[in-house]
């Protein structure tokens, strides 16, 4: 393996209740994303989910009545999920693995309907591993079956650090770095949140080198940068109505790289 992710795993590893906690503030990209599950997944069948972290995606399948395989890197968010799914008396139809999203030879089922791939290519900063795990879930989809892999946008996360993180601004090599390369600079020291941010326009093509046929790549936090508060606050009628105009303006490409995560979503051929 071309890069050493031990660093992620570690991040992960010292607040594993963090990526659940991030979903319930971020509710438009969990939101919305289940609007597109809920239009490409089968009725029924079998998962694999490469990146499954707390098991917030986990436990909506296992409830829905889908049979999951949830794999993460991170030992501590595997053993969170475990905790959150025996609470929710969903275990029989869930296995745990703790893997590598480049290296599944732990899962030996094939033949998969679908494959979630909601985290791992944040982490992989080189291509040619991101190539690598989308392999490994390719080899693992039935024909037909269906990928669904997301992305941080480069340009998308702007709104966040100018929120969050505004001194970040001062840091030109690394402000450089991320507009020319998605990453930060090489010699930098690792630690905290290392990952990869990708252009829209690359991810279509990743996808179809591997041998996906493209559905659609879409936004999944259209037209709201950072702003979450604006609607998570949404109730009833209101609400359901937003979400169907941001799905149905999701994939606009004029918009598609101002939201922080972009989804894929793809066919075995």
């Amino acid at each position: 393996m071309s890069d050493d992710v031990s660093d992620i795993a570690a991040f992960y590893n010292s607040d594993p209740a963090k990526e659940h906690n991030r979903l319930a503030r971020n509710q438009l990209e969990y939101d919305l994303t289940w609007r597109y599950l809920d239009q490409y997944l089968p009725q029924q069948g079998s998962v694999l989910e490469v990146g499954a972290a707390s098991g917030r995606y986990t436990l909506e399948l296992a409830k829905r009545g889908y049979t999951v395989i949830a794999v993460d890197l991170s030992a501590a968010l595997i053993e969170e999920c475990r905790k959150r799914i025996v609470a929710e008396g969903v275990e029989k139809t869930i296995r745990l693995v703790v893997a590598d999203a480049r290296d599944l030879s732990e899962v030996t089922e094939t033949g998969f309907d679908a494959v979630l791939l909601m985290g791992p290519l944040y982490h992989l900063i080189e291509e040619t591993d991101r190539k690598v795990a989308l392999i490994e879930a390719f080899n693992r989809l039935r024909a037909g079956g269906i990928i669904f892999s997301s992305f941080l946008s480069r340009f998308g996360i702007l709104g966040e650090l100018l929120r969050n993180k505004p001194s970040w601004i001062e840091d030109q090599p690394e402000v450089r770095s991320l507009l020319a390369n998605g990453k930060r600079p090489d010699d930098y020291p690792r630690g905290g949140f290392r990952g990869y941010s990708a252009k829209a326009s690359e991810i279509a093509p990743l996808h179809e080198a591997i041998g996906f046929e493209t559905i659609t790549v879409a936004g999944v936090e259209p037209v709201i940068s950072a702003n979450d508060e604006s609607y998570n606050k949404l109730q009833g009628k209101q609400r359901e109505l937003w979400l169907h105009l941001l799905k149905e303006i999701g994939a606009e490409p004029s918009i598609i790289g101002a939201s922080r995560h972009l989804l894929y979503i793809g066919r075995k051929k």
